[in-house]
């Protein structure tokens, strides 16, 4: 069974940091990407990045670029995002997801964590 678990999610005041975590198990497909994505409150999922995990090609939205970075460490099975210089339209449930052909279609998702920005 495919298990995806964030965390590092929290409050923090803006212009700091935060560092998600997401732990991926119970699988052993060949190529996939792991995304983050988040929903703020009463607005739509939106991409935030992407990660191809064989040759760790990046991808990311343009309201994070350059503050935002996703990495993924092989040998734990865990993808991360750094967020620096947050902002608090930042501010949503940051959603871990799978896409297993590498296709952009997220077949299996976390639970979510709870990051909230204040002004």
């Amino acid at each position: 069974e495919v298990q995806l678990v964030e965390s590092g999610g929290g409050l923090v005041q803006a212009g700091g940091s935060l560092t998600l975590s997401c732990a991926a198990s119970g699988f052993t497909f060949d190529d996939y990407a792991i995304g983050w994505l988040r929903q703020a409150p009463g607005k739509e999922r939106e991409f935030v990045a992407r990660i191809r995990w064989g040759v760790g090609n990046t991808y990311y939205a343009d309201s994070v670029k350059g503050r935002f970075t996703i990495s993924r460490d092989k040998a734990e099975n865990r993808a991360y995002l750094q967020m620096d210089s947050l902002k608090p339209e930042d501010t949503a449930v940051y959603y871990c997801a799978l896409d297993r052909g590498g296709d952009g279609k997220y077949e299996y998702w976390g639970q979510g964590t709870q990051v909230t920005v204040s002004s």
